[in-house]
């Protein structure tokens, strides 16, 4: 079993193994970051393919350990194959690439089974035009119409978003700590409304 495993024919198969068992337990000690980090591919023209072979349906990271463990596999499983056959271990030159062929589209529907049952990551990314009709706090400097202020704003998710805003009527300004309506987006500007309240007196409890 040893000699097998250790035979130079098996060398990338069994590398392949080790690798996707070390990534396991870099994971699971913590130093490996976030193993759902996704790939940020450019598919057009490739879409197809990189569908195929299952790009988009798993973190990238988890596809890598996938086809290294399906490589090893299939490369061992086949060099004990050619073997028990003749008597002998194929060249690195012929199984590596072979191996390789074959794990690519068996990756693929693995990526694919385990999409379906895998939960799916939820994103609380929005367009920054969900803000408009919500409230936001002047955070910084005095906004009159054509110098902007940075306010902070809030999604319906809670996230915190930091825009410049400026009064969407003339003669309006609004001062730090003064919570507006933002009423419409002009570029990288959004335009407010004051709410009416900032300098209504306050009850001392």
């Amino acid at each position: 079993m040893f000699a097998f495993l250790g035979a130079s024919a098996n060398i990338a198969f069994v590398s392949a193994l080790i690798l996707m068992i070390l990534i396991g337990i870099v994971h699971a000690i913590g130093l490996g970051g976030d193993f759902d980090a996704d790939a940020d591919l450019d598919m057009d023209g490739g879409a197809g393919l990189l569908s195929w072979l299952g790009v988009g349906r798993l973190p990238l990271l988890m596809l890598i350990v996938l086809f290294l463990g399906v490589f090893g596999i299939v490369g061992l499983v086949g060099q004990q194959l050619m073997f028990d056959l003749t008597g002998d271990l194929l060249t690195p030159w012929i199984a590596v690439p072979a191996a390789a062929a074959a794990a690519l589209p068996l990756t693929g529907l693995g990526a694919r089974g385990l999409a379906r049952i895998l939960p799916r990551d939820h994103t609380t990314a929005v367009p920054l035009e969900v803000l408009i009709g919500r409230s936001a706090t002047i955070q910084i400097g005095r906004a009159t119409p054509g110098s902007p202020a940075r306010a902070r704003a809030e999604d319906q998710y809670g996230q915190a978003h930091f825009i410049m805003v400026e009064p969407d009527n003339d003669g309006q300004a609004f001062v730090e700590g003064e919570r507006v309506l933002i009423v419409r987006r002009d570029g990288d500007i959004f335009r407010a409304i004051s709410r009416g309240d900032h300098h209504l007196p306050r009850l001392e409890l």
